[in-house]
């Protein structure tokens, strides 16, 4: 069974910014069933952590399925009294219920799980999500902000959508020295500078080397001898894969390597979405060995974010191709609609994305495929 319409794999992040689960939704005109039944079978769902959630739309559930599988209900819906929920409840599966503003939310222990739209629910009196948040797991979505995003964690929510991460952080930090000497080594590997260069940059900051090494002997890679040296990394690894690690390193926090940076994530995922998906898309982008260009794309796509600058100040200091310039500045070409499209799906703005994507002739089944490809590589780095 494959998918005949668009679906999307949203992270959930739990209080330590890190993934704890997933909510699946839509583009309109999808048909669930279809979607779910292979999702459910994808040889890759079985990677992901089995004690993460996954928040699907309610559709009937096989007992083979796994216990983490949870149906969604939308509040307000007549079908949600059918028969469907009921013996969802009789087989003793968790359930969880999208609030609706229009709607009062459930008593205390009503539902297993309840997600609520971050809007909706600042708009709740004092304590009710804590006092809801005793038998209930509550999902803040649709967070447009970080400032959203500390008043779900300070009001119960366990897990919240990451629409947030892609804006700025109001705070307005200002873009540190560590981080413009990684800009200056990413442009000295782009313009393939020798290893003495590069080791250069190392032996003036150890943060980096620090932050490299971690990320280079992560369970993404698992290499059989632990990796010590900035030379060993280059032997090992060659100078492709080393710049791929390099142009996820700017996102790990150098002041704090043991405190998992989200955007470090959202790049991965990205990035490889990119990867994945640009080589299907006709024509071809013009990119410059186009399955590692089109990584880059995806994994400075989020540069502006984190640097607090604007892309076009970063792009000047890096010396990329033309029309990777384009497509990150100006979403040109076929690469830059994609990335739009990616976006989009970050985003969460389901219609915009589905179109796009359909607009580049992408097939659901490939989308969803590379969706698990990038979200289980992602997991393994962030972990």
């Amino acid at each position: 069974m494959t998918p005949k319409g668009y679906a999307f794999i949203h992270p959930l992040l739990g209080h330590n910014d890190i993934c704890a689960g997933y909510l699946l939704e839509y583009a309109p005109d999808t048909a669930p069933a279809e979607t779910e039944g292979y999702l459910f079978e994808h040889p890759q769902f079985g990677e992901f952590d089995h004690r993460h959630p996954w928040f699907v739309p309610a559709t009937p559930l096989e007992p083979a399925h796994p216990e983490r599988i949870i149906a969604t209900f939308q509040s307000g819906k007549a079908e949600n009294t059918c028969e469907l929920e009921a013996g969802l409840r009789q087989a003793k599966r968790k359930l969880a219920l999208v609030t609706s503003p229009i709607n009062k939310l459930p008593a205390t222990g009503t539902w297993d799980n309840l997600l609520i739209t971050i809007s909706q629910a600042r708009t709740q009196p004092p304590f009710t999500l804590h006092g809801l948040s005793t038998r209930t797991l509550i999902i803040a979505t649709s967070l447009q902000n970080h400032n959203d995003r500390e008043w779900a964690l300070a009001n119960a929510c366990t897990l919240s959508t990451g629409e947030y991460l892609m804006t700025r952080s109001a705070s307005g930090k200002k873009s540190d020295t560590t981080r413009q000497k990684m800009l200056k080594l990413l442009a000295l590997i782009a313009q393939d500078a020798d290893t003495g260069e590069l080791d250069e940059i190392f032996r003036q900051e150890t943060k980096l080397s620090y932050s490299l090494l971690r990320l280079v002997n992560s369970a993404a890679i698992a290499p059989r001898t632990p990796i010590t040296s900035f030379t060993q990394a280059i032997n090992l690894l060659g100078r492709r894969q080393l710049e791929r690690w390099l142009q996820l390193l700017i996102y790990a926090d150098p002041e704090n390597g043991n405190q998992p940076n989200p955007l470090l994530y959202k790049a991965a995922v990205r990035g490889r979405l990119m990867e994945l998906l640009a080589p299907r898309l006709q024509p071809q982008p013009e990119l410059p060995n186009l399955a590692d260009s089109a990584f880059m794309i995806g994994c400075f796509s989020l540069l502006d974010v984190l640097l607090n600058i604007s892309m076009p100040e970063i792009l000047q200091q890096l010396p990329l191709a033309t029309s990777m310039n384009d497509a990150l500045a100006h979403h040109a070409g076929p690469a830059g609609k994609l990335l739009l499209a990616l976006e989009a799906m970050d985003r969460r703005n389901l219609a915009v994305a589905g179109q796009l994507l359909g607009e580049l002739a992408l097939d659901p089944a490939h989308i969803l495929d590379a969706q698990m490809q990038a979200l289980s590589w992602a997991g393994r780095i962030h972990a």
